[in-house]
């Protein structure tokens, strides 16, 4: 009878042509995830920690000294305060419509009794394929103080008068939020359109044989299966609305704005730490930033029971 071969040693035997370092079991995951790595340190951890050595420092050219918590001491100022309370009302109004109403859209472009599906999709998206600094643009002419400027027009059909739209605070406030309206709707309905194609329609055919409405379908089915989603969605708008300053410096052709109205959190850093060259100011109302954003989105990830024990 023929002996056959060990199986074991066929097992141990190396491959052909892969018996290099790389391809050594315990060295080639840490080959794979070396990329990430070494793009999280270049790219995020060293840049916090020099901007967190640098918060402490006064930075002027050529020379760098150690000065504590004086940059932190200077934050309470009204301007820091007015960055802070416009950064915080837009993120909050863009929350309020760049949520609901594009689920809404997605629900009805998700429906097969719509015609012209994919038109509507494209007509939606289209405006995030548009440079921000193009849009602002075109909304800034369109929202001029003339009689003649677009917006004005308008709402003279309604029987408004022109109305100052970048001189007043509130209007001002409204023409950031539309312009971020304007351009990612599309993007967030692109979002909840992926999550409604995951949920499977026997659970609608369930529900319509045991009589529920649309309505309750989509509050009982849709929104609950829809929460991976929503909170992803969530997270990056909180984050876009924190983050925000070539909107505000676009539309007011700069980072002066009539009454800091248009002054965000990011317009503040690079009013302090470039036109005003004081980096360790800048770097300090940066931190303060990611700590905002870093507190606003663990309170929202433990409103949505994410960090809640499973049974």
């Amino acid at each position: 009878m023929v002996n056959q071969p060990n199986r074991t040693a066929i097992a141990k035997a190396p491959a052909r042509g892969r018996t290099g370092f790389l391809y050594h079991p315990r060295i080639a995951p840490y080959v794979f995830v070396l990329p990430f790595i070494l793009t999280f340190l270049i790219f995020f951890a060293y840049p916090v920690v020099s901007t967190v050595q640098m918060s402490f420092q006064e930075i002027l050219p050529g020379a760098t000294k150690y000065i504590g918590f004086e940059n932190y001491e200077k934050l309470l100022n009204k301007q820091y305060y007015k960055a802070i309370s416009n950064s915080l009302i837009y993120t909050a109004l863009t929350l309020a419509l760049l949520i609901p109403v594009p689920l809404v859209f997605a629900v009805m472009l998700n429906s097969s009794a719509l015609p012209f599906k994919n038109v509507f999709r494209s007509a939606f998206f289209v405006p995030a394929l548009v440079s921000i600094v193009v849009a602002g643009t075109i909304f800034r002419l369109m929202l001029g103080q003339s009689d003649a400027a677009i917006m004005n027009q308008v709402v003279g059909l309604l029987g408004i008068e022109p109305q100052k739209w970048l001189a007043d605070a509130r209007l001002g406030m409204l023409s950031l939020v539309l312009l971020a309206t304007w351009r990612w709707l599309g993007v967030n309905i692109v979002y909840f359109l992926s999550g409604l194609q995951n949920i499977p329609q026997e659970l609608y055919e369930s529900a319509s044989i045991d009589g529920a409405s649309t309505w309750q379908k989509f509050i009982r089915i849709t929104v609950p299966m829809l929460k991976p989603v929503s909170i992803y969605v969530l997270t990056i708008s909180i984050f876009g609305g924190l983050s925000m300053f070539v909107e505000s410096f676009t539309l007011w052709s700069g980072n002066r704005s009539p009454k800091d109205m248009g002054l965000t959190m990011v317009g503040y850093i690079y009013q302090q730490g470039f036109e005003q060259n004081n980096m360790g100011l800048g770097s300090a109302i940066g931190l303060s930033l990611l700590g905002l954003m870093l507190v606003l989105n663990l309170i929202q990830l433990k409103a949505f029971g994410l960090f809640r024990k499973e049974d």
